[in-house]
């Protein structure tokens, strides 16, 4: 398997680890203080994990967040699983984003769901057939 996160010690800088997981830094000069934790097991959705994974996810976010509040001092957080390439995933080995959120963003107070809820992501109508109108107006 030619997985990047199952090989994570050498494709990205590791901030923590734990029994189960790992905490992986985000270099991104627009995500400042972004990371993602990924469990040590191939996993490719969430729903897989193990209890003890889940478990050491939650143990583990809470350290990140220390890190990143004594770093950076967000106002706010996004945390997110991105599922399925519909879902938005396109590394399919599971992993926990950690985004930090600053007052001075030109998106504060929009978060997730805002995309969701947006116009733009409408879905198109689909026209109703002339035979439904045929059967249902006969």
């Amino acid at each position: 398997m030619n997985c990047i996160c199952c090989d994570y010690k050498n494709n990205y800088r590791v901030l923590f680890e734990s029994k189960y997981v790992a905490l992986i830094e985000v270099e991104n000069e627009k995500l400042a203080g972004s990371c993602f934790i990924i469990p040590k097991a191939h996993k490719e959705p969430l729903f897989d994990l193990s209890s003890e994974e889940w478990l050491d996810t939650r143990n583990v976010l809470a350290i990140a967040k220390k890190l990143i509040d004594e770093k950076y001092k967000p106002d706010g957080y996004n945390l997110g699983w991105n599922v399925g390439s519909i879902g938005g995933q396109f590394v399919f080995h599971s992993h926990l984003h950690i985004i930090p959120r600053f007052a001075d963003e030109p998106f504060a107070g929009k978060g997730i769901r805002n995309w969701f809820i947006s116009e733009e992501n409408r879905p198109v109508p689909k026209p109703i057939s002339t035979k439904l109108n045929t059967i249902y107006l006969a």
